[in-house]
């Protein structure tokens, strides 16, 4: 599925660009990499990942604001970065990001509990702030 189609089915949405809600989702991606570096040396693993996503997430979304976009879906908000900045990223992070969209909303929703490993959390930790920073230096 590519963005014109998201958009179609209204998993995107053109909007105004916003810099300010550019920032605040900045200020909100910083809150969930604390939360998850928080979680993690309390060894709750699970809640680690989920704000490392949570992280990545609003982060990415603070560059849809930028150029003038809204994410009605997390899918949305992939195909969106694949899209518009494939060539500005690293790969990893878009296969980072869909693979923790995947395991966040198993985590979630899955009916399977699942056991995350403290060197996943690490891990995942370790690309959150990665992924921030690279969304902060495009920002800029």
């Amino acid at each position: 599925m590519d963005l014109e189609e998201c958009i179609r089915k209204g998993l995107v949405i053109r909007d105004k660009r916003d810099l300010d809600a550019a920032r605040k989702s900045l200020e909100v991606a910083e809150h969930k990499l604390h939360l998850a570096e928080r979680a993690f040396e309390a060894k709750l693993f699970e809640d680690a990942i989920i704000n490392c996503y949570a992280c990545i997430f609003h982060a990415g979304r603070a560059l849809m604001f930028k150029d003038g976009f809204r994410e009605r879906s997390h899918f949305g908000l992939f195909v969106f970065l694949k899209e518009r900045y494939s060539d500005k990223l690293e790969p990893r992070f878009l296969s980072e990001l869909n693979a923790l969209r995947l395991e966040r909303h198993d985590l979630l929703y899955s009916l399977e509990i699942s056991e995350v490993k403290e060197v996943e959390a690490e891990h995942v930790i370790g690309v959150a702030k990665d992924f921030l920073n690279a969304i902060k230096k495009l920002l800029k």
